[in-house]
This record gives C-alpha cells, sequence and structure tokens, in this order.
C-alpha cells in the first residue's frame, strides 16, 4: 500500500540569516491511507507551521510533501486550487463557518464551489449530517448554534468533498470537555467509515488519545513516536502513556476522560 503522504526533509525557517527560527527542521514521515495521525508537542514547536505547509497555506523552504504521489508545492493555479478544495479537508479551532450563512449553507459551500449537481449534494448532506448529529443546525446561523454544533458543521463542511486527507488543527481547543469527547468520537467513527486520513495537532493528551499513531515534535524535529497497537491497549493506557512523553516535553491535559 502506497502512503497517501509523504513528507521528506521538510525544512520552514523564519527571520534572518544569523537569527532565524526552525519552525520544521528535517522533519520526514508517511501517512497511510485511513490513518489518523496525531501531531504533539509545545507551543512554539512547529506544529502548526507543518499542518500549514501540507496545506500549501505557506511554503517550505526546503524537502519535499508529496500527495498521492504529486509534490504540491510545484502546483499552481487550478491545480492547487483543486488540491486544497478535494484532496484536504481543514479543521480550525475557531471553525470558521460564515456567520451569514445557515449551517446547511457552510456545509454546501465547497460543494457549490465545485460545482457538484444538486441531488449528489443534498445526499451527502443528509448522510454527514445524519451521522454527526447535526440535522437540527443545518437551517440556524452559527451565531445561534452551540460550540459542539459548531465544530460538527465545521467537520461536515471539510468532509463533504470526501478528501482523502483531514488536517485538523486543534478541533477541540475551543470546546468544553463532554463536547470535546463527543466530537473526537465522531471524528473517529469518520475515520473508520470512510478511511479518510485524519492529521490532527492537538496538545490535549485526551483528544490525543484517539489517534492510532502519536508523532511529538521538539524544536522543529521529530523527537518520539509512539503507536496505539499493543494488542488489547484501552485508550485510558495509550493516553497514560501519551502523558509520559508530554511530561517529557513539558506538556500536559486536564483528565476529562
Amino acid at each position: 500500500m502506497e502512503p497517501v503522504l509523504k513528507i521528506d526533509s521538510l525544512k520552514k525557517y523564519y527571520g534572518k540569516p544569523g537569527n532565524q527560527t526552525k519552525a520544521l527542521d528535517g522533519i520526514s514521515f508517511q501517512v497511510m491511507p485511513g490513518e489518523f495521525l496525531g501531531i504533539m508537542g509545545s507551543s512554539g514547536s512547529g506544529k502548526s507551521t507543518l499542518l500549514n505547509c501540507i496545506a500549501a497555506v505557506i511554503s517550505p523552504d526546503g524537502g519535499e510533501i508529496c500527495v498521492k504521489g504529486r509534490r504540491i508545492h510545484a502546483l499552481k493555479g487550478a491545480a492547487l486550487a483543486d488540491y486544497r478544495g478535494k484532496e484536504i479537508g481543514y479543521l480550525f479551532q475557531n471553525f470558521e463557518l460564515l456567520d451569514n450563512l445557515t449551517g446547511q449553507e457552510n456545509i454546501l459551500l465547497p460543494l457549490s464551489l465545485h460545482k457538484v449537481s444538486e441531488k449528489e449534494s443534498l445526499r451527502r448532506l443528509k448522510k454527514l449530517a445524519s451521522y454527526l448529529e447535526i440535522t437540527d443546525a443545518l437551517h440556524k446561523f452559527p451565531t445561534q448554534m452551540s460550540g459542539g454544533q459548531k465544530q460538527r458543521t465545521a467537520a461536515a463542511r471539510a468532509l463533504i468533498l470526501n478528501p482523502g486527507i483531514i488536517l485538523a488543527d486543534e478541533p477541540t481547543g475551543a470546546l468544553d470537555s463532554k463536547n470535546a469527547k463527543a466530537f473526537m468520537e465522531k471524528l473517529e467513527g469518520l475515520n473508520q467509515e470512510e478511511q479518510a486520513a485524519v492529521l490532527m495537532v492537538t496538545h490535549d493528551s485526551n483528544a490525543a488519545s484517539y489517534c492510532k499513531r502519536i508523532l511529538f515534535i521538539r524544536d522543529g524535529k521529530i523527537f518520539h513516536e509512539i503507536r496505539r497497537d499493543v494488542p488489547n491497549e484501552s485508550r485510558e493506557e495509550f493516553y497514560h502513556r501519551i502523558l509520559m512523553v508530554m511530561a517529557q516535553l513539558g506538556g500536559g491535559s486536564a483528565n476529562v476522560l
């Protein structure tokens, strides 16, 4: 099986020579189809920079990012727009919903931009809304939704084009513990059912415990890696293994298991 994403010696520096911050200092890893990968590390370790490079929001200073064999930083114009719109879905901490659109209109917007038929659009909407339990939020504006409804609506928008990769940047950061747990259970379920690879940047060990593999970044480099592949290991046991590594990095998490 070929990786859906391959990162090779990725570098991103900020500042002028002699006074540079190495946000990413030669990171390499692969992500397989359907994998649920967590990216953890202390503030400023390069986690969000990594996601933004994969999303082609910023350009790396060195190395390569290949998605399904294509070098994404070589894409231009329509090919780049197509990659951003169809190949990846992006989940933000603060939802990034348009306040003047209803939940349904927010979710369907990517389909409209990519000229998907109305019949197919409504079919996808119905399926996702039912699974994410947001049918009652479809006709609400974001200001009328709870935090959990906003994040699940944002998730539906990110998934509506059936991308092969979901990039999630602190997706539970604006949620209380109850909504965070409910959202992670839904995201885990979608990962298993749709087989979309998920890359989730998080500082939250509870959210990370839903992942199957976690890369820990320190000073722009991969510091450590753990996998949840121990036979019969519970999520709580994996959570405690995560905490042990985070303690070495100087991070932690509230206990909302």
